[in-house]
């Protein structure tokens, strides 16, 4: 027999408030993204300070604090020692700022956690679908970050987004983390699921599958380089002294 819990009206509504919160929340980072990704292709330094000076202090923390990775606000997340690691990887092979990118690998992270995925590979995919340039648009009409065709899924888009919602790189990425999932539970697997993803089932090769794939495990090994590069600083004082 099954029992069911039946959840006051005052926790539904502190729910409900928390939600709306944190899409706000999102929405204001994802437009932080494109403004700052605009002054660090126009060479003007001066406007990512000027754009952070706008930001409520709550926001703030997630581009100038520390990471912790347990106990964090959703407000105030900040990433994981393994998201940071990827994020400098690839800030450095994509040649984007790293304060452009935070915003989405914060929602990398937490679509991640929220729908069961590795956020690596939600990051993967955006390398292999747009480079990580949050206006890309494909010939048939796929858009932004993780090339998501708006025709399909208006109905995974917050109550009160309009169209330009699929260029708010947050909004994107929420979005398509969410067809990702879907696909790879539809297809009974991860390849299949990326495949379908891809836009490219009928391929017995699974090349796509392969690309993203092969881009997350960089990203492992970026990880894994540059926990093993700190190791070596940590211990190199030890070894000095004990010479």
């Amino acid at each position: 027999m099954f029992t069911s819990t039946v959840f006051p009206s005052s926790m539904l509504r502190l729910s409900a408030v928390a939600s709306s919160l944190f899409q706000k929340f999102l929405m204001l980072a994802g437009v932080f993204f494109v403004l700052a990704l605009v002054g660090v292709q126009s060479g003007n330094p001066t406007m990512l300070g000027g754009l952070k000076s706008l930001l409520p202090a709550s926001a703030e923390v997630a581009f100038d604090e520390e990471p912790e990775v347990e106990d964090v606000d959703i407000a105030s997340e900040a990433l994981s020692a393994r998201m940071r690691g990827a994020m400098d990887y690839v800030s450095r092979r994509y040649r984007v700022s790293q304060e452009a990118l935070e915003p989405i690998f914060v929602t990398a992270q937490s679509a991640g956690r929220q729908l069961h995925l590795d956020p690596l590979l939600i990051i993967a995919v955006i390398g292999i679908e747009s480079r990580f340039n949050p206006f890309s648009e494909s010939v048939v009409g796929a858009k932004g970050l993780m090339q998501v065709v708006p025709r399909y899924h208006q109905d995974k888009l917050p109550e009160d987004a309009d169209q330009a919602a699929f260029l708010n790189p947050v909004i994107n990425v929420q979005v398509g983390a969410r067809v990702l999932q879907e696909s790879i539970r539809r297809n009974g697997g991860l390849e299949s699921g990326l495949q379908q993803f891809g836009g490219a089932v009928t391929d017995p090769e699974r090349r796509y599958a392969g690309k993203v794939l092969a881009e997350k495990q960089r990203l492992e090994q970026a990880v894994q380089h540059l926990r093993a590069g700190r190791n070596t600083q940590a211990a190199a004082p030890t070894a000095s002294k004990a010479g």
